[in-house]
């Protein structure tokens, strides 16, 4: 039978979402300390190092963003008391995650050739392509984690997850110490240690918590995988995972084309810059993603009535969060960037990482409401308009403009910078008033009966 939710509070957010902070946060210092601890090494093994990793997270963001929908699926069987239903779609997921590691190991043999293409120096080209092939090998391990907070994250159980991410990011930061510059007798690796870094801690991860998973769950006839249901999750999963691949490829370009054109300096800077603001962006997607189980598990009790209040107190609890950050953006650029600039051609990448910082303050308030909107239609099952929007603004209005402009207009570090201002500006305003239309309403992601 259905389980009746209490109203959301902001104590009701704040308890769900702090271990999803926490644990996007973790993964946040993940990818912070590979860049932060290669930046000695020079300009080349940053911009390697950050675009490197940004490149193969490529291969992985479809996948990704289709184990999101198991925080779906199971935020609304739980929400109808059906936990063994709820239970199956961990398994989906982790059948997702085991596709990706073969997707990753078939993708070996065209990096260089990939890479050939795009604009960078030799030793960029060189240092990057040994650094991906190093981390793709941890891709199933990354969409496993993914996969099995979700389905934790979908009960109501966040923790899990976390501690999951904070064991990747110990051991990951630990192992850079080791590996990059070969302390304590270990061998110095240089970038190819960052790698090695993360593949090994993000495995170890994975380990444990699927061992978690499978020692918790309990023999059950009715918890047989269906192949009817693992279609109808790829039928709403694929929309959501488009909606991030498509999006991040265009930020892909923006980077290897049009920030690459403007130099190796401004690569890292901006690499360096999203770093930084990764960091807000990770723990506001946590609170935005704990709205996406609420609004789930109200649909899941048959309470849609409650659930534009819910999406009302996500949004204003991430606009508070994006906002302070924006203003230390503004206000403190060259302390952010600092601790990137320290290596060969540093000075050149403080100066442009700070002005970039500060164009970065505009966006914040847009990031916000558009996270906030976007997960919540996720939450009820409205995969197919946020990806539809994403595509369309970002490949029709994005990626050409920022092209356009800086590479025949000359427009230059801020110019492109301006153009995610523009970006994050349109698709907030798209989600927003697809929310308010109310066509999540007639979505029917799960039939409303009993468990069996």
């Amino acid at each position: 039978m259905e389980t009746p939710q209490p109203p959301a509070t902001l104590r009701t957010l704040l308890t769900l979402a702090w271990p999803i902070v926490i644990s996007r946060a973790s993964q946040t210092i993940v990818g912070l300390s590979d860049t932060l601890m290669v930046a000695h090494l020079g300009a080349a093994a940053l911009a390697s190092t950050a675009t490197g990793s940004m490149n193969a997270f490529t291969l992985m963001i479809l996948p990704m963003g289709i184990t999101f929908i198991v925080s779906t699926f199971a935020s609304q069987l739980y929400g109808q008391g059906d936990a063994v239903g709820a239970r199956r779609y961990g398994w989906y997921g982790l059948i997702v995650a085991a596709a990706t590691l073969g997707l990753c190991l078939v993708s070996w043999p065209f990096i260089d050739p990939a890479l050939a293409q795009l604009s960078y120096t030799d030793e960029v080209r060189a240092l990057m392509g040994a650094y991906m092939r190093i981390r793709l090998l941890s891709g199933g391990a990354a969409i496993g984690i993914e996969a099995l907070a979700n389905y934790y994250g979908g009960l109501g159980r966040t923790r899990p997850g976390m501690v999951a991410n904070l064991v990747a990011m110990v051991f990951n930061v630990g192992a850079n110490w080791l590996l990059i510059d070969g302390n304590l007798g270990a061998p110095a690796l240089g970038v190819a240690g960052a790698a090695w870094a993360s593949t090994l801690s993000t495995c170890i991860a994975f380990a444990g918590f699927f061992v978690f998973f499978f020692r918790e769950g309990r023999p059950d006839a009715r918890a047989k995988l269906d192949p009817r249901e693992f279609g109808r999750m790829l039928r709403f999963g694929l929309p959501s995972g488009f909606n991030w691949l498509f999006e991040f490829l265009a930020f892909v370009f923006f980077a290897n084309v049009v920030v690459a054109g403007l130099g190796t300096p401004a690569l890292a800077a901006m690499n360096s810059v999203m770093s930084l603001t990764s960091a807000s962006y990770m723990p506001a997607f946590g609170l935005a993603s704990a709205g996406s189980i609420l609004v789930g598990q109200a649909i899941g009790a048959n309470q849609k009535d409650d659930v534009p209040g819910i999406v009302w107190l996500t949004v204003k609890a991430t606009l508070v969060w994006q906002g302070s950050v924006g203003v230390l953006s503004l206000l403190a650029p060259s302390v952010l960037i600092a601790p990137f600039a320290t290596g060969e051609g540093g000075a050149a990448i403080a100066t442009i990482g700070a002005r970039m910082l500060m164009v970065s303050a505009a966006w914040q308030l847009f990031d916000a409401v558009g996270m906030s909107m976007a997960e919540a239609l996720r939450g009820a099952g409205d995969t197919l308009f946020p990806m539809a929007a994403r595509v369309a603004i970002a490949w029709l209005v994005f990626v050409p403009g920022s092209y356009f402009s800086v590479r025949y207009f000359g427009w230059g570090d801020i110019g492109a910078t301006s153009w995610l201002v523009a970006y994050l500006g349109l698709l907030a305003l798209a989600v927003f008033l697809r929310f308010r239309a109310g066509s999540w309403r007639n979505v029917q992601l799960v039939e409303h009966t009993a468990p069996p």
